[in-house]
């Protein structure tokens, strides 16, 4: 059982680290959700929903939110055509704890793995506006897609974004692992 162990440590340590990290991230945007939870949408879902607004109108069209009475989302509007909600989850938070705790898990060096995490999360954040905006305005312009666009599409491109950091950051670690050789 020992040599099993030793064998597949590093698979065992890569979990660990991995949902550790997950868990607790998560335990602590849960605190946060649930201390900033007083039937408005949370601040930093706020903040998404009018820099998204900026976002639409800096490629030309009119753009609003208003908090939903009664919800904790953001009623985004594009020329004066209710396109959508901005809720919680379009925050990208919970996307940015999936990103930290795989980096995490594969932590190198302290420096290095906290720039990184600084950089994906930024990037993470920016595309994530992006996706927010040109959503918004594609609901608006092609309304009949909304299926596809909300749940495939849109979707696609932010976890894409973070399969393809995860990349970056896992061939970075093979690149010195292969100086150092």
């Amino acid at each position: 059982m020992k040599a099993l162990f030793k064998q597949y440590q590093p698979v065992v340590r890569f979990l660990l680290l991995f949902f550790g990290s997950y868990a607790v991230l998560s335990l602590f945007y849960g605190l946060y959700l649930h201390f900033s939870s007083d039937g408005k949408p949370d601040p930093i879902t706020q903040w998404v929903a009018t820099q998204s607004e900026s976002v639409i109108e800096s490629f030309g069209y009119a753009s609003q939110v208003v908090a939903n009475e009664g919800h904790p989302s953001m009623q985004l509007w594009v020329e004066g055509t209710l396109v959508g909600r901005i809720i919680e989850g379009c925050n990208a938070l919970s996307i940015v704890i999936l990103f930290a705790s795989f980096i995490i898990a594969f932590a190198e060096g302290f420096k290095k793995t906290l720039l990184f995490l600084f950089a994906g999360a930024v990037i993470i954040y920016g595309v994530n506006l992006l996706r927010i905006a040109v959503l918004a305005i594609a609901l608006y312009r092609y309304p009949s897609y909304q299926e596809v666009l909300h749940t495939v599409v849109f979707p696609a491109l932010i976890y894409g974004m973070v399969f393809l950091l995860w990349v970056l950051w896992i061939r970075s670690l093979n690149s010195i692992k292969e100086k150092n050789a």
